[in-house]
């Protein structure tokens, strides 16, 4: 049976402009996806529970918006030509702008699983690429563009979050191997994506709360934020990436015993961010 592309769960209360979206934490495999590569392997590029980190989003006022495909199968955060020829048993017909990720294994259609380990044992077809395009990437990313543009109408403005979980240590095919990371990681593009004093302010709640924390190191945030941030507009996108040990065991992937203390302190965050979006709107509109 065909894999429904994401879940949609609106807000249970007054609804703020305030999305979160969770791209990577999909793990219902559609039945074209046959790679080689184990089960364990692949569980290692999922962001796993991720959007149950971030459940509290409809009772503090926020969309949650969460992909339900892997993103070993098709990835949602890149860009939708960011394509490996090498994984192709022949030419794409349309153009194709290949980036870093592709060149390490993790374009839009993984190469690997892990530093050595293929995804698949066979080049794959033109038309198998389209329909994980066609099927599970596109309608992910319209959802999301709807739901940015239906709160920007709304609210004039639209503060989204971009979720995700990284490995503990960075591997081969990370810009950073070999290297211990931070608990959180919050990105910006470099401050293109979201009114720096947002980001600022991101990064400082998970500081106080007693995260360590980093901006823009070692991820400056992928495809969507990309698409989706344009501050002068009024729509603020960031990147935050939790450290899979401070919730689950890397190694089983299971819920951790503080599984249920980081959620909630994505639930306070969301509240706490909920408040400060209003109170910005607030203030911009006073002035």
């Amino acid at each position: 049976m065909r894999v429904a592309a994401f879940t949609l769960m609106a807000p249970t209360v007054p609804p703020a402009a305030v999305l979160v979206d969770s791209p990577h934490s999909g793990m219902e495999w559609p039945p074209d996806f046959v790679p080689s590569a184990s089960h364990e392997a692949i569980a290692s590029t999922w962001d796993a529970f991720v959007d149950e980190l971030w459940s509290g989003a409809p009772a503090a006022g926020a969309t949650l918006l969460a992909a339900r495909f892997p993103r070993a199968y098709v990835d949602a955060n890149r860009a939708v030509d960011d394509i490996d020829p090498d994984l192709l048993a022949e030419p794409w017909p349309g153009p194709i702008a290949p980036t870093s990720y592709s060149v390490r294994g993790m374009g839009l259609i993984r190469r690997s699983a892990l530093p050595g380990v293929p995804m698949y044992d066979r080049r794959l077809r033109v038309d198998e690429v389209q329909h994980r395009i066609a099927t599970y990437y596109g309608p992910y990313r319209d959802a999301l563009a709807s739901q940015l543009d239906a709160l920007c109408a709304r609210f004039g403005t639209v503060w989204h979050v971009n979720a995700h979980s990284m490995k503990s240590r960075g591997n081969a095919m990370n810009i950073d191997a070999g290297a211990g990371r931070p608990d959180v990681v919050v990105s910006d593009r470099l401050g293109t994506t979201a009114d720096p004093a947002l980001t600022r302010w991101v990064a400082d709640w998970f500081r106080r709360t007693g995260f360590s924390t980093q901006v823009n190191d070692p991820y400056q945030g992928g495809d969507i934020v990309a698409r989706a941030g344009a501050p002068a507009a009024g729509r603020h996108s960031i990147q935050v990436e939790f450290n899979r040990a401070l919730y689950m065991d890397e190694a089983a992937v299971v819920r951790g015993g503080h599984f249920f203390e980081l959620q909630a302190h994505c639930t306070a965050f969301l509240r706490d961010l909920v408040d400060h979006s209003a109170a910005m709107r607030g203030a911009s509109e006073r002035q």
